[in-house]
């Protein structure tokens, strides 16, 4: 029992002398100051960590911040890059219509230089199927010389033209042309090589071939397909060798004596766009405006 107290007052008397040494050792300790430099170490560390998590955090949204103006500025600069793209492709195209309507120009001129008779040249300005006629309006009128019944052609197609029809009504400024594809416009004309004649007759619209009546049946084996048909000279209207089309068929009929010779006109109504007034009273070439 006594060994047992001793025991116990040993260890009592032990943990006090350590911790009376623990203290002194403290104490000595903030006594040097070595206690106050670490605290400074530490505060120093842990400032310094949230230093740079603030400069991390402020240079990503910074950076962000940036890339998204970046990103803005590259899509007005694209932008603007695809603007001039398109006037850039405008402008060509632009040069290469006015290219082509220079070509145009000059083949006009060589070919108005070239007909025997004075020629007006026209713009057509419309078109009107449902008219007395099939009419089509060109930009000349009697201020500019045109008459009823001038004959009306086109270069196209041919280097000698091709016939589209003639004046039937005369304004001021304006003109109506029948074309020869209408039903009412008869053209007296010939096969070129074979030499027959006929009566060229429209059938109303301009997808339909023209037809030559009273052609003698005795052509049908001569005649070929691809002749070519001109006007005769046999009215006043249209002036011989004007070409009006070539041919496309022939139908015949036992109980007629005639053939009928279907024609494929020489100009292409649907790509026309400028005309020549013929006055063939008045020779001589060149143009008058």
């Amino acid at each position: 029992m006594k060994h047992r107290r001793f025991s116990f007052k040993a260890q009592r008397d032990l943990f006090l002398l350590l911790a009376y040494i623990l203290a002194a050792g403290l104490f000595l300790s903030f006594s040097s100051g070595g206690f106050v430099v670490n605290f400074r170490r530490i505060g120093f560390s842990v400032v310094s960590g949230i230093q740079r998590g603030v400069y991390s955090c402020a240079s990503f949204f910074s950076g962000t911040v940036n890339a998204v103006r970046e990103l803005s500025d590259l899509r007005e600069k694209y932008r603007a890059l695809e603007k001039r793209l398109e006037n850039y492709e405008a402008m060509q195209r632009s040069n290469a219509e006015i290219r082509r309507e220079n070509e145009r120009l000059r083949e006009l001129l060589a070919f108005t230089e070239n007909l025997p008779h004075r020629n007006i040249p026209a713009e057509i300005i419309g078109r009107d199927p449902s008219n007395m006629y099939s009419g089509i309006t060109v930009n000349k009128g009697a201020r500019h010389g045109i008459r009823k019944n001038m004959t009306v052609i086109a270069f196209q197609n041919s280097p000698a033209g091709g016939l589209v029809g003639k004046v039937v009504q005369v304004g001021v400024t304006t003109a109506m042309i029948m074309p020869l594809y209408d039903f009412q416009c008869y053209i007296p004309a010939r096969l070129e090589d074979t030499r027959f004649h006929g009566l060229v007759n429209g059938q109303g619209d301009a997808e339909s071939p023209l037809v030559m009546r009273y052609v003698p049946k005795r052509g049908q084996g001569e005649i070929r397909a691809g002749e070519r048909i001109v006007t005769s000279g046999e009215s006043r209207t249209y002036p011989a060798g004007i070409s009006v089309g070539i041919v496309s068929g022939i139908t015949s009929n036992d109980y007629e004596n005639s053939i009928e010779i279907l024609v494929q006109p020489a100009v292409d109504f649907a790509k026309l766009d400028t005309v020549f007034l013929l006055d063939p009273e008045e020779d001589g070439g060149g143009d008058a405006t």
